[in-house]
């Protein structure tokens, strides 16, 4: 096992194929948390059967809740970094071993598994990939770089950011992009890493395009107004 590193795999009723990420993640040599994000099927009990370790929350909270529990589970636990994973089959657990050796050679804080880096055929829709193009536009001021993908996922989270995403992280939807920003604003390292994503394995997605739009437009919003959530700046030998 990767012992300094945790997988964590938020999961809303995913009976049906998070058993199978879980597997294909312990194979990879990594050890993995399922947050149960208050699932009405057997999510847990299958996720624990393939190996994971399991938190169950009492109430559905949203994504951004249940990372932010992740994150305290693998503080908790001494871990130095984690690996964000769906648990629908969209990410290859396979790549997980990318995004680590990716932030271990560059000293990134997080490291994104980008779906448009390099050529593809991942397609978005025409006013989604509009979208995700002005988000990245912003992204890639605020980091310094060029950011192609500012909703990925599919990350790598390390110690010193990985502490404050535990205290901080926002429960909201949308909270890959804040998060970037917010990371990046607070002097802390971002790269991309070309991945890929494919199609989810079971299930129905929760993507909702126009609750997708108001959540993006809060977040955009708030960069103006100030009202990001705040994290630690990042310490000059961090």
């Amino acid at each position: 096992m990767t012992s300094s590193c945790l997988v964590i795999i938020p999961a809303l009723n995913e009976e049906l194929s998070v058993g199978m990420v879980v597997r294909r993640t312990v194979e990879s040599g990594f050890s993995c948390l399922v947050v149960d994000d208050g699932s009405r099927d057997n999510t847990a009990d299958v996720a624990r059967r393939a190996g994971a370790h399991v938190v169950t929350m009492p109430i559905n909270l949203g994504i951004g809740g249940a990372l932010r529990c992740g994150f305290r589970w693998a503080v908790a636990h001494g871990y130095h970094s984690v690996v964000q994973c769906d648990a629908d089959g969209q990410h290859s657990p396979e790549l997980i071993s990318q995004l680590v050796t990716t932030q271990e050679s560059t000293g990134a804080h997080l490291v994104i598994g980008s779906r448009f880096l390099e050529a593809g055929n991942y397609d978005v829709g025409i006013a989604r990939g509009w979208l995700m193009k002005r988000m990245a536009t912003l992204a890639s001021r605020a980091v310094g770089t060029s950011m192609t993908d500012t909703t990925s996922g599919f990350r790598c989270i390390a110690q010193p950011l990985l502490g404050e995403f535990a205290l901080h992280y926002p429960v909201e939807y949308m909270e890959s992009f804040e998060a970037l920003m917010v990371a990046a604003d607070a002097g802390y390292k971002v790269v991309e890493v070309a991945s890929q994503m494919s199609h989810r394995v079971a299930g129905i997605a929760s993507n909702n395009p126009l609750r997708s739009m108001g959540f993006t437009a809060r977040v955009l919003l708030g960069g103006f107004l100030g009202t990001r959530f705040k994290i630690s700046p990042l310490h000059p030998s961090a």
